[in-house]
């Protein structure tokens, strides 16, 4: 195998610091770390920093491309390209509330994609349409269902990678999310109006994440706490947080990182098809979306999923929320890789796990972006 040697490096660390030294990789395993003299191709970083990888569990497009609309292994494949040079190295292609046909379609879609070896695609995000109608959002009410046998088969059947499935814990049963957590499926509470009691019997039936908290969920209230208010007491489920300064304040997401471990938020992106992409339109559910001041909008103003890329995402939690740049990794990689089931493999850079790896300069500012230690994308410096 070719070794790889990044030098002169600050190293993003699991536990939340940085230290500084060489990291080498053999072929797409790290295998050392730290004060050691470099082997094979030499990349110099110059003084900046290396972080895991960037994990994000909600994509819905990006390059032009919405996932709903290209349910293929090129749609796929394009999404990913286009989120690469912002330091996503695996994601989750995220289905909008859709026909089981559209569903059927997308989870086959990714099977083939991860068969291809479309770059990072980890498996598929079906967010809806087993959903609230009182926290819709921009979803599109009239493919609303509740869980039965043929919708919850259908969820069982991916081949390859992972299914996770946003849904409402008031429009099922604590025994469908049991039955479909035990068969593999990672269930999280999203555009739900549930109660606290709902959301917290949930919890214990087999829900283990929160999606987009604050948004489209009933809010805390001193006398309701609603499901943002079992999402922040719970310690041990994630929580996706999109921190681009429309969708939470950063006063609330501040307060918000304070009631529960760290390593329990995830930044996730929202992403439509505007990132990466000089188009600043595109089309969902026959409503025309657009970009308004660095957030997608339907024609009413409801607030479409984001234009926010991960490397912003990680940028923000530094500069806004007050978080490390080693602290804003482990929310944009390391706890995303646990909560899919993946943290022996990937999201810290540890002897041992996979080379996916992410080059900032001292400014935050992108330099490159490598998958299994191969240059997908190097910035020009």
């Amino acid at each position: 195998m070719s070794q790889t040697s990044f030098i002169n490096a600050r190293i993003a660390t699991p536990d939340g610091r940085l230290i500084t030294g060489t990291l080498t990789c053999d072929g797409e395993t790290i295998t050392a770390i730290g004060d050691h003299a470099p082997a094979g191709e030499i990349i110099d970083i110059a003084g900046g920093y290396l972080l895991p990888g960037f994990i994000d569990t909600q994509v819905n497009g990006g390059g032009g491309v919405l996932f709903n609309d290209e349910t293929n292994a090129a749609g796929i494949a394009a999404i990913g390209k286009a989120h690469r040079p912002y330091g996503t190295t695996a994601f989750m292609p995220t289905l909008i509330s859709d026909e089981l046909s559209v569903i059927d379609a997308a989870m086959r879609a990714t099977e083939d994609a991860i068969a291809q070896g479309v770059p990072g695609v980890l498996g598929i995000h079906i967010e809806g349409p087993f959903i609230s109608t009182q926290r819709k959002g921009i979803h599109n009410p009239e493919m609303f269902r509740t869980l039965d046998a043929e919708s919850k088969a259908l969820l069982k059947s991916l081949k390859r990678g992972k299914t996770m499935v946003t849904l409402a814990p008031e429009n099922c049963t604590p025994e469908d999310i049991a039955e479909l957590a035990q068969a593999g499926v990672i269930l999280a509470a999203g555009h739900t109006n549930a109660t606290y009691e709902t959301t917290v019997e949930a919890l214990k039936a087999g829900i283990t994440g929160f999606t987009h908290l604050f948004n489209a969920m009933s809010p805390f209230t001193h006398r309701a706490p609603g499901v943002v208010g079992a999402a922040l007491e719970d310690q041990t489920s994630y929580t996706g947080i999109i921190a681009d300064g429309h969708h939470v304040d950063w006063a609330a997401l501040r307060i918000a990182l304070r009631t529960r471990p760290l390593n329990r938020f995830m930044l996730v992106t929202d992403a439509m098809p505007t990132v990466g992409s000089d188009t600043k339109t595109f089309v969902l559910n026959g409503q025309t979306i657009i970009v308004r001041d660095g957030v997608c909008v339907g024609p009413d103003g409801t607030l479409a999923g984001s234009d926010l890329d991960m490397a912003t995402a990680v940028r923000n939690t530094v500069n806004h929320i007050g978080r490390t740049l080693a602290e804003a990794a482990i929310m944009a990689a390391t706890a995303p890789a646990h909560f899919l089931g993946l943290g022996s493999s990937r999201g810290s850079l540890v002897i041992g796990q996979r080379a996916d790896i992410v080059w900032m300069d001292n400014d935050l500012q992108m330099k490159g972006t490598f998958i299994g230690a191969k240059s997908e994308e190097v910035l020009a410096a």
